[in-house]
């Protein structure tokens, strides 16, 4: 759970305060109240379940932005700069050539552990393979998204990845041999490859996978599992912990080896370790402006995934788009509501302003009917919103010119989320509750008996 921005905290005061104040001023009894709410109880059950309905919808939608917006944010090391092709800001249309690459990883703010560069050369490559064996009612093809790594400890470090226990970052030859069977698939080397969290749940999901033995009545592909990726085998050498970051739907294998295979052979991106966040900004300046011997567009690597988060925005003026229709459907809601309920008291409502009770004092009291039912519906709808939390998605971050990656994020409801939600349940009880209460306010006492 993380804290409640200033915004949503005013807001949620200032709708909590306005039901405290009409409890303190109101002089007719509340349990005059709780009785007409129990006595109308089919009634008020559908108003509060209406709210509870549109604040468990929002919560959910809520909460995948915001595990976008955790992904996004929490990817990247703010001390690594990504070289990718002038012009380019993604690195799937980046190509970068060999000589393009010359002289990079001497640069003095590059850190070197061993006396090597951590400076990892990569080939992302994005394949849109059919699925063999579909089921009946399932996807047809995958887009998997494939790593290309000259060296895979200089990855891990630059990246911040480890493997879990167990696994091992494929070998320096990207292949290991394989013996039996007399057909030539049979006989081919397996491609090692480490997978993400992710990627190894979609693929242990594959139809292809109930082939292998070793696979079967498993949650995902782990060390040692073999899986059928066009028309070789792989071998899985370890498994990354990846939750929370763009690489958890990745596989990475050899570079020298993918790159040829699927004919991407050209670097589409260099990443740099430095020292800090400072010196990864003197880098991006330097490639940007003063390296003289190729064309290169530099970033910090948390600014890329920063601006990734395109889509993330879209998505979110939806939902405000979504919940602004729902609200006023609330309103509406609740208003029809309110004056069923005036239109049926009539009557006590003559009796109430007969024993002194002031027109203000009605008002009160109808307007506090309104906010205990959306306050109701509010708290039912983020208790059932919260239970999403922690459920994964599969979604697409994009910069919005195009590209992008598949990622399998986790929806995160926190505590700003549910004060979202019960600030709007209030604004909707008190639109919803004022006309209604002015109604009955008006009313006459004589008129109101007869």
């Amino acid at each position: 759970m993380f804290g409640v921005s200033q915004i949503w905290l005013i807001g949620l005061a200032a709708g909590l305060g306005v039901m405290v104040l009409l409890f303190a001023v109101g002089k007719v009894p509340v349990r005059y109240n709780v009785r007409n709410l129990s006595v109308r109880w089919r009634t008020t059950a559908m108003t509060a379940l209406a709210f509870t309905l549109v604040i468990a919808l929002l919560t959910v939608m809520m909460a995948f932005v915001n595990g976008m917006n955790r992904l996004t944010d929490s990817s990247g090391q703010p001390g690594n700069v990504i070289l990718l092709s002038a012009g380019v800001t993604d690195e799937a249309f980046s190509n970068l050539g060999f000589s393009d690459t010359g002289d990079i990883e001497n640069q003095p703010d590059v850190v070197r552990e061993n006396g090597q560069p951590l400076c990892s050369k990569e080939t992302y490559i994005v394949l849109n393979q059919p699925i063999e064996n579909a089921l009946p009612n399932g996807p047809k093809r995958r887009f998997l998204q494939l790593r290309g790594i000259d060296d895979p400890l200089i990855a891990a470090r630059v990246h911040g990845v480890r493997l879990h226990d167990g696994g091992n970052w494929f070998s320096e030859a990207g292949v290991q041999a394989r013996g039996g069977g007399g057909d030539a698939a049979s006989q081919a080397s397996l491609i090692e490859v480490v997978l993400g969290e992710g990627a190894a749940r979609d693929l242990g999901r594959d139809p292809n996978s109930k082939d292998f033995p070793s696979v079967q009545k498993k949650k995902r592909l782990d060390t040692g599992d073999v899986f059928k990726l066009g028309t070789r085998q792989w071998l899985v050498a370890g498994v990354m912990q990846s939750s929370g970051s763009t690489f958890d739907s990745e596989v990475w294998a050899k570079r020298s080896l993918v790159g040829g295979m699927f004919g991407k052979e050209m670097f589409t991106s260099l990443v740099l370790r430095t020292v800090d966040a400072a010196a990864a900004e003197r880098a991006k300046n330097f490639f940007n402006n003063d390296f003289k011997k190729a064309s290169l567009q530099a970033v910090v690597e948390t600014e890329y995934f920063a601006s990734l988060s395109q889509n993330n925005k879209q998505f979110a003026y939806a939902i405000s788009l979504v919940a602004i229709v729902m609200a006023i459907g609330g309103v509406f809601g609740v208003m029809n509501t309110m004056f069923a309920a005036i239109a049926q008291r009539t009557k006590d409502i003559g009796v109430l302003r007969i024993l002194g009770y002031a027109n203000w004092q009605i008002l009160t009291s109808f307007l506090l009917e309104s906010l205990l039912i959306a306050l109701v519906g509010g708290l039912l709808g983020c208790a059932l919103g919260s239970l999403a939390n922690g459920w994964t998605a599969t979604s697409i971050v994009s910069g919005g010119q195009g590209g992008g990656k598949t990622v399998v994020l986790k929806l995160i409801v926190d505590s700003n989320i549910l004060a979202q939600g019960l600030v709007l349940t209030l604004a909707m009880g008190l639109c919803g509750g004022i006309l209604p209460a002015l109604s009955a306010m008006r009313l006459r006492p004589l008129e109101a008996l007869r």
